[in-house]
Formats: structure tokens, sequence, C-alpha cells
């Protein structure tokens, strides 16, 4: 047998990586699951709450407490840690370099440079981003594919069948969101600010999370052109 293209390597590859994901789609700001469960992804905002006072981190913990025993559906939290990326940064002080006519402050330009590059990657700064996942699980989910397999198997047109389907989706994203409106507010109360991650940044959100090197590489390869 003939060795298989590079590309088709490729190809094969993702298409087996694809098969351990539990990500059937993305739309409308929502993670369709193969199951049938949806998930909706919230970017929040973070504090210090060791530079809180005492009276402030007691009233903290309170309304945290009140947040979590006011729901009554299971939520996750993910911190993500990834090493700060300076590079678009210092991009922009090459280009300040290049344009710059003072020989002197063209020196202190390239001296600056270097001493961020340097501290950056002495101090191995990391940037943290804090997650919560929403979901929404239905128990009538075989019933409805069983109608839809009857419904095929009856003469039930194509049209037909992808409008169901979207009068169901759009059904479970009300509720879905009834939650979210829940653990946003819920997230107010305590100080958290936080917003809805859309199609595009969920997408990317994904990618990075299961493509990591290739990300890496492709950043790489944006820098040196630079």
């Amino acid at each position: 047998m003939p060795p298989l293209p590079q590309e088709s390597k490729k190809s094969k590859a993702a298409e087996a990586s694809q098969k351990f994901l539990s990500i059937e789609s993305i739309r409308d700001s929502v993670v369709i699951l193969k199951d049938g469960g949806l998930r909706m992804i919230l970017m929040a905002s973070a504090f210090n709450f060791a530079l809180k006072s005492p009276e402030e981190q007691d009233a903290i913990i309170y309304q945290y407490q009140n947040f979590l025993n006011s729901i009554d559906f299971s939520i996750q939290f993910v911190v993500q840690s990834r090493r700060l990326n300076i590079e678009p940064y210092l991009a922009t002080l090459r280009e300040y370099e290049r344009a710059q006519e003072n020989e002197l402050l063209k020196i202190q330009t390239t001296e600056y440079i270097e001493f961020v590059r340097g501290f950056v990657d002495l101090s191995n700064i990391v940037t943290k981003s804090f997650f919560i996942v929403v979901p929404f699980d239905t128990s009538g989910l075989a019933s409805s594919k069983a109608a839809s397999f009857l419904g095929s198997i009856w003469g039930g047109k194509r049209q037909q069948k992808n409008s169901e389907e979207d009068e169901d989706f759009n059904q479970k994203k009300i509720q879905l969101l009834q939650r979210v409106d829940a653990i946003q507010l819920g997230l107010q109360r305590f100080g958290v600010r936080s917003v809805i991650l859309k199609t595009d940044e969920l997408i990317e959100l994904f990618y990075g999370l299961y493509n990591l090197q290739e990300l890496e590489k492709e950043k790489s390869a944006a820098e040196n052109n630079i």
C-alpha cells in the first residue's frame, strides 16, 4: 500500500481525534454535545480576595454560599493558565523603534525591549482565565430522536425535520438562558462580572484547548513575519 500523502494523514488524524470529543457542534453561542445536551460558557472576572478587609471577605463568603444554595443544577468552574504572550506588545515596540529618528531614543527602545523580554522569560508570568460552564440536559432526548427516526421512515420531509429540530433547540436554549441569567445575577452579588462567550469565541477556546501545539506554532509563525 503506497504511503498516504501528508494532507491525508492530517485529515485522518483529525477525524480520529473528533471521535473522542463530546462536542457535536457550536451554534448561537451554545455548545451542542453528541448526547443532545447544551452548554453555555461564561467568562468571569476576578478580584484579589486577600486584599479585601475581613468584613468584605466575610460578606463575599456569605454571598457565595447563598449563590451555591440558590441553584438547583450543577455548574462547572474552569481555570485556564497560560504563559503570558508579550510578542504583540514587543512587535509594537519594534515598529516604534524602526520609525524612531532619534538615535538615543532608538537605543533606549532596543534596551527596553530586551529588558521586558528577559523579565517575562525569567519570571515565567502566566495569565489566568476563569470560565463557568452552565449545562442543560433533557431526559426526553431519546424519545425525540425516536420520533424523528419514525418520522423519516414514514416519509417526513427533511425541511420539516429541520424546522422541528430548530424549534426544539430554541426551546432548550431559552431554558438554558434562564439558568445563565440566574448564574450571572448570583455572581454580581459578590462582585464578579461575567459575559457569555459567542460562537467564534467558543471555537477559538476549544481550538486552543485541543490544539495547543498547533496554536503556538501559528503564533510563532505570525510573530516571525512581523
